[in-house]
């Protein structure tokens, strides 16, 4: 509770110890650490974010987390989520997480919501806590964490990570704007890559977490200025930090439900459109492919439209790299051309998207038809050469 009744909170011997250098803090002293203790905060994802954030949460002595996820430990994971380790990869995030908070503080109440965050079971979820904290990648979710916020009177502590990027903010707090003012609607779908596809400087989510981490301690201590009103930009690269103010739309829509915020974003639609686009496409499985490479046939042109930094990691034998941003751009289409000489062109990506997009436009734009290779890269790893690394 961010007003609790402090005569009822007793830190206990240990809580004097292991809290001794906030207790020396005239900014939290002895009443602080008793609303740290009295405090309940929700923790949206235990990814790259959420690692950090549970962490020091944690550490800081907040009496009770809950945690959503419903996620499994990946390899790829480790690089930035770092209350994951080794050993729990193939097991629920939401189970390692516990584990590492109970290691730091043993005396935290940990909730567990192992399940995808929805609008049927949101307010629900965010209801007992006193501070909601966002550490999700993905605009639906967003939005549902940020209208459920609104509707239920909750501070939303909001973080955002992408390459060598970041954003912290805080919504919903003392009549701050919420995130909506921030996006009024969502970008198309695709126009902004996930990490998974764009990268991520593994560092990066720990500088962004810790901030949210910072902000939610200040919330429930009431000390400080808070990023409400305020958008801060971090960029690692240049190790510069840039701040936007924010204000409340007067006129934004008022959020009285939750709705359906896949179709509000247009999954959905783009999902039918990237189905329709690729049932329209010839299409060939990566062990045709294999046999393709194996025949000595050389009457085909393999080109593969990923990034060059990615081609450098792993190659399928024969590929010609022409990523696709080249192909939107129109010279990647002439250095097909040139190389296709009549022959039947054949196009890959990491997992299929890519390349029937890439078909797409190469039909529409210069009457060149092709096949895709469904699966791409990472089937080609699983089912024909594993020896090629996934990434």
């Amino acid at each position: 509770m961010l007003n609790p009744n402090l005569d009822e909170i007793q830190l206990t011997k240990d809580d004097y110890e292991r809290y001794s250098r906030h207790l020396i803090l005239p900014e939290v002293g002895v009443d602080g650490q008793k609303r740290l203790k009295a405090a309940s905060v929700l923790c949206i994802g235990t990814g790259g974010l959420g690692s950090p954030l549970l962490l020091y949460l944690a550490a800081a002595g907040i009496g009770r987390i809950g945690i959503v996820d419903f996620d499994v430990v990946d390899s790829s994971n480790l690089q930035r989520q770092v209350i994951h380790g080794s050993s729990w990869v193939g097991k629920p995030k939401i189970q390692s997480a516990k584990n590492r908070i109970l290691e730091i503080n043993p005396y935290c109440q940990i909730d567990l919501y192992e399940t995808r965050l929805s609008s049927e079971n949101a307010l629900d979820i965010v209801a007992p806590y006193d501070v909601v904290v966002d550490g999700t990648d993905n605009f639906p979710t967003r939005y549902l964490v940020n209208d459920a916020c609104v509707l239920l009177n909750k501070p939303n502590v909001y973080g955002s990570i992408f390459r060598f990027e970041g954003q912290a903010s805080v919504f919903n707090y003392q009549d701050g704007p919420n995130y909506r003012d921030l996006y009024p609607e969502p970008p198309p779908p695709g126009m902004v890559p996930s990490c998974a596809e764009g990268g991520v400087l593994g560092i990066l989510p720990g500088v962004i977490g810790t901030i949210q981490a910072t902000e939610t301690v200040k919330i429930i201590l009431g000390s400080g200025n808070t990023l409400s009103g305020r958008l801060l930009l971090y960029d690692s690269l240049n190790m510069t930090f840039r701040e936007l103010k924010l204000r409340p739309n007067p006129v934004r829509p008022v959020i009285e439900k939750l709705i359906d915020y896949e179709e509000f974003c247009g999954i959905p639609q783009a999902k039918a459109a990237e189905d329709a686009q690729k049932s329209a496409l010839a299409e060939m499985s990566v062990v045709e492919l294999k046999q393709l490479l194996d025949s000595g046939k050389d009457d085909y042109l393999l080109v593969d439209v990923r990034n060059p930094n990615e081609y450098e990691i792993a190659k399928i034998p024969g590929s010609v790299l022409v990523p696709l941003p080249d192909i939107e751009e129109g010279d990647g289409i002439a250095q097909i051309q040139d190389k296709l000489n009549g022959h039947r062109l054949i196009v890959h990506c990491k997992m299929g998207g890519r390349s029937a997009k890439a078909l797409s436009i190469l039909k529409e734009k210069a009457g060149i038809e092709g096949t895709n290779v469904t699966g791409g890269i990472l089937a080609w790893s699983k089912d024909v050469d594993p020896s090629v690394p996934e990434y």
